[in-house]
């Protein structure tokens, strides 16, 4: 039998274990989302080593370094500092060790030096914090603010994404704090604030209320600190604040704010602080209304402007009221556009001239640049124009003064579009945090588990251990589980089940799903930053921050493209004027209007506006946000852009068999002894040695064995020298007898003879595609027990949709090569891997690679992350361990196979729509730069004016936004939708499953 390894604790928070499914409707387990393991318990401790790494030349290099350490089995994390030619891994020693790393690395084709080595730091010295960044205009922008942040010593990775305006930094705590890295960020000129970082985790700010003082604050702090599980109090007396650090297993905020309203006979009051979760949508909304307020005082002085140079002018009576000479040659018209565009270039348009300076100052140019020096080329000139007519008899000039202010407002109005548009694409996760109620009903119990009393309470002051009463209708305020109550549970806004749940005594709940028709009384478990929803929220968002491969290429155009447009644009200007100046072209094409020196100066300022940085910048970013924001809702959970990249190329998926193409809760169908015993006390040996074990077939093998004993959960003999062989089975003595249990290959190695009779009773099970167990008491074949793990349904039309989508099928699994075939046979895939230990499986998926296959991994459990890990993507089914989770790239939430296809498919439409925003991002540069250079102005007269080619390229940012956007209207191949995919139910431990 296949054991596999018994590594982390528990598995996934939402996995409940000796409980029948409800009869109603299917009951999916959940996994608590992605997260650490615990090396504060000591379960499975980590070690962190870091390397020299020498010939690192681009982005390139420390990708591919990063990927062939990543493929190792047993690495939790490893970030690769191009900058300072460093990699920072974080491994298990369980599975590998240091110079395994850097073979790796030097496998990759770089030399690699250890440095350091550190044992069980990780969770402390490794941070990660979020910084919100101001001022941001384009990716130029966005990559001097990675640079900077990457040059700081202690940094190990920096992610800046420009469409949430957000950095996320991983640092090292022991060399460098958040503090530092934010006045890194205002040092290029931008401002900075934060939103979480590591820190936050278990941590919570209290608003006190009341006559405060120095002595006052510092009672209050001393009395919190005596309470157990406080880690730390911090006092920001200018605003009434304490943030307080603890442990949410042995405190909570209730006793925060006891503590403080009891402190000096009840003079203070404490609240939670007004929440900074909505920081970033409050300055968004600020953003816009200044935007539009900016774009409506822009548009009070334009229309005028623009009124009394294209359209008065041609009206009788009104026209010779503007051309009123003032002095000289100055005509009132003039006077008048010079006064109204003034405010409009620098008052309304300071935000262009800050933006270029900080730009500059930081030697970059980003989009504020060029609309700078194009607003300013038309003011200047017009002013030029005005001042020489004011001085000169004779002088006949025209001026820009409407190109000006034209400009300004069709990129303010382009700049507010997008940024409402933009707001649109993180709209997946702020649905997410809007799951969670505003109140919860509190219940009192006596000593015998009685409700004395009820309170309502702000939500966010559930603590760990609280029951919490849940009425028909109400949103679940926290996770936990069922200790009172029947009902159903609308789950869908997480997971993305459309049915409801049915829910009893001991099943578990989600925080923000909806009991629909019955009273729940729940308990606690998981409580802020640690539930499932929290951790969603954490996902995406992380997701959302990591870019794709795909946008360095964006990324290395950005850097050349401002100097080249402004290079071009000069080129332009200065080709038009010497060719109007040696009378290249016929005087008849200069507008009556203009001269020669003006036209050309029209052409320079046109290319330069109509040029855009930001639609190049925004193809990506936007398309993966939206993207995985979608996933989300549908409950397949994307961690980032590299995970779609690699999604859409998958064409071979690998399937883990136990928990992903079948139940993964095996049953015990048929017992065949050899020998004059018993089943009662044959089993309650087995069992003994077998409850010692965490595989799924020897929790089937205990859960039957209940059958012969009257208790609920029966105390087993004592199991002695207790032994796990992974991947064949286990060994044990029981009552001063050795009980060997496994397979075929086991029973070879310990030199068992396996009799004739057993070998056709396993035959028999492996062509009914069952799983033959072999028993062996003091050296002798005892009897073979059958264990059947049903498919999953749906399953061979989920691999029949995937061979018509030109995705080969793999199956490998541990179990024997008869009952892998059977299984195989079944669900219609044709190549079969059996008998395959973990790191076994993540050498057949190199092996696929190698052979030129993109590669994605699907499985449950824990002896499936090394492949998880070595697949281009590694997809976790949502019921199974929090290790296979963490390891995989795409977490599948309902455990449905369907969601194979529905990720790959959403990846490919993403991947779709992000090739669609770059064709029209580069076309519409490629296209219109020569437009505006006038390349069809001496065959069709044809020019366009600045105004126009501002408002073109505010348009194109704006255009790319909204088709990311139009992403949020997918929908999941019809193909799917007629599939018959019913629930699954257990009548018994004994049953066979079914599917409704």
């Amino acid at each position: 039998m296949k054991k596999k390894k018994k590594m982390l604790g528990a598995l996934s928070l939402f996995r409940s274990s000796n409980k029948e499914w409800s009869p109603l409707s299917p009951r999916p387990r959940y996994p608590s989302m992605p997260s650490y393991p615990n090396t504060s318990d000591h379960v499975l401790p980590y070690t962190t080593a870091v390397f020299s790494v020498v010939g690192m030349s681009c982005a390139a290099c420390a990708g591919s370094i990063e990927k062939s350490i990543k493929r190792l089995p047993g690495i939790r994390e490893a970030a690769v500092d191009l900058l300072n030619n460093r990699s920072l891994v974080i491994f298990s020693p369980s599975f590998l060790n240091e110079e395994t790393i850097r073979e790796a690395i030097e496998d990759a084709g770089f030399e690699a030096t250890l440095l350091t080595v550190t044992d069980e730091v990780n969770d402390k010295s490794v941070q990660v914090c979020r910084i919100q960044i101001k001022g941001m205009t384009c990716t130029s922008c966005s990559s001097t603010v990675e640079s900077a942040l990457q040059a700081i010593q202690g940094v190990i990775q920096a992610r800046v994404a420009l469409a949430t305006e957000e950095a996320q930094v991983h640092y090292n705590a022991n060399l460098v704090n958040y503090n530092q890295i934010l006045e890194a960020v205002q040092d290029t000129g931008f401002e900075a604030s934060l939103i979480s970082s590591g820190e936050d985790m278990c941590k919570i700010d209290l608003l006190v209320q009341g006559a405060l003082d120095d002595h006052s604050m510092k009672l209050i702090k001393e009395s919190l600190e005596v309470l157990p599980g406080v880690l730390g109090v911090e006092i920001h007396q200018d605003f009434n604040k304490i943030s307080i650090s603890y442990k949410p297993d042995m405190t909570g905020p209730r006793d925060f704010i006891k503590v403080i309203e009891e402190t000096e006979s009840g003079k203070f009051k404490a609240k939670i602080f007004p929440p900074e979760g909505g920081q970033r949508d409050a300055y968004r909304n600020k953003e816009i209304k200044q935007y539009y307020r900016s774009f409506l005082w822009s548009l009070i002085f334009t229309v005028p402007v623009f009124l009394t140079s294209m359209v008065l002018m041609y009206i009788p009576g009104i026209n010779h009221v503007l051309d009123t000479k003032v002095v000289n040659m100055l005509t009132l018209g003039e006077v008048v556009r010079w006064v109204l565009v003034t405010p409009v270039q620098f008052i309304i348009g300071r935000r262009f001239y800050s933006g270029s300076y900080k730009s500059l100052r930081r030697g970059s140019a980003n989009m504020d640049v060029l609309i700078a020096l194009g607003t300013n080329a038309a003011y200047f000139y017009s002013v030029y124009s005005v001042l020489r007519a004011a001085t000169s008899m004779n002088f006949k000039g025209t001026d820009f003064f409407e190109t000006s202010a034209m400009l300004i407002s069709f990129i303010l109005l382009g700049k507010y579009l997008e940024i409402v548009a933009k707001g649109k694409t993180s709209n997946a996760i702020a649905k997410l945090m809007n799951l969670t109620p505003d109140t919860a009903t509190l219940l009192t119990l006596d000593n015998e588990g009685n409700v004395t009393g009820e309170e309502e309470i702000d939500s966010r002051l559930v603590q760990k251990n609280d029951v919490i009463k849940i009425i028909p209708g109400a949103k679940v305020a926290s996770d936990g589980f069922v200790i009172w109550g029947q009902s159903h549970v609308n789950e869908s806004m997480i997971t993305g089940e459309a049915r409801p749940v049915a829910k009893r005594k001991g099943d578990t709940v989600i925080g923000g799903t909806v009991n629909e028709n019955g009273v729940l009384h729940i308990k606690a478990t998981r409580v802020g930053s640690e539930s499932a929803l929290s951790q969603i929220v954490r996902l995406v968002e992380s997701a959302q921050m990591a870019k794709a491969p795909v946008q360095k290429f964006a990324d290395r155009i950005s850097k050349y493209f401002v100097p080249l447009v402004i290079l071009t644009s000069f080129s332009t200007w200065l080709a038009w004027f010497l060719a109007g100046k040696f009378h290249a072209y016929p005087k008849s094409w200069i507008p009556s209007s203009m001269d020669s020196f003006e036209l050309a100066l029209q052409f320079g300022i046109s290319v330069m506006v109509i040029a855009c940085p930001c639609a190049l910048g925004l193809a990506t970013p936007t398309a993966v946000m939206v993207g995985t924001g979608v996933g989300a809702s549908q409950g397949v959970l994307i961690k980032g852009g590299q995970a779609l990249e690699s999604a859409h190329k998958v064409n071979c998926i690998v399937f883990d068999k136990t928990g992903t193409l079948t139940i993964g809760k095996p049953v015990v169908v048929n017992t065949k002894l050899l020998t004059n015993m018993v089943q009662r006390e044959f089993y309650e040996l087995v069992a003994a040695a077998e409850v010692n074990s965490e595989h799924p077939l020897a929790k089937a093998i205990v859960e039957y064995a209940k059958k012969f004993r009257d208790e609920e959960n029966p105390a087993w003999p004592e199991a002695r020298d207790f032994e796990s062989i992974t991947g064949h089975g286990v060994k044990a003595t029981v009552r001063n007898k050795e009980i060997i249990i496994g397979n075929k290959s086991l029973f070879v190695d310990q030199n068992v003879a396996i009799p004739v009779d057993a070998e056709d009773i396993l035959a028999e099970a492996e062509g009914m595609a069952q799983t033959g167990i072999l028993v062996s008491i003091n050296g002798k074949v005892a009897g073979v027990l059958a264990v059947s793990d049903p498919l999953k349904p749906g399953a061979p039309e989920i691999i029949s949709i995937l061979k018509s989508m030109k995705i080969r099928s793999i199956m490998v699994t541990g179990d024997n090569l008869g009952t892998a075939n059977s299984i195989a046979r079944e669900v219609g895939i044709e190549s079969v891997i059996a008998e395959a230990k973990p790191e076994q499986k993540a050498k057949h998926v190199k092996d696929l690679q190698a052979s030129g296959y993109t590669v994605a991994m699907v499985g449950d459990g824990i002896n499936d992350s090394p492949a998880l890990v070595a697949a281009d993507v590694g997809m976790a089914i949502g019921a199974g361990t929090d290790i296979a989770i963490e390891a995989a790239d795409i977490v599948l939430m309902k455990s449905n196979l369907e969601d194979v296809i529905t990720a790959i498919d959403l990846s490919r439409k993403t991947f779709l729509r992000i090739r669609l925003n770059y064709f029209w991002a580069l076309g519409y540069n490629l296209l219109g730069i020569p437009i505006a250079a006038g390349a069809l102005f001496p065959s069709t007269g044809f020019r366009l004016p600045p105004w126009i080619a501002g408002a073109a390229m505010a348009a194109s940012s704006v255009s790319v936004v909204c088709c990311s956007l139009l992403l949020k209207y997918y929908r999941r191949p019809k193909k799917l939708d007629n599939l018959d995919i019913g629930g699954i139910r257990i009548e018994s431990s004994s049953d066979m499953m079914h599917a409704n």
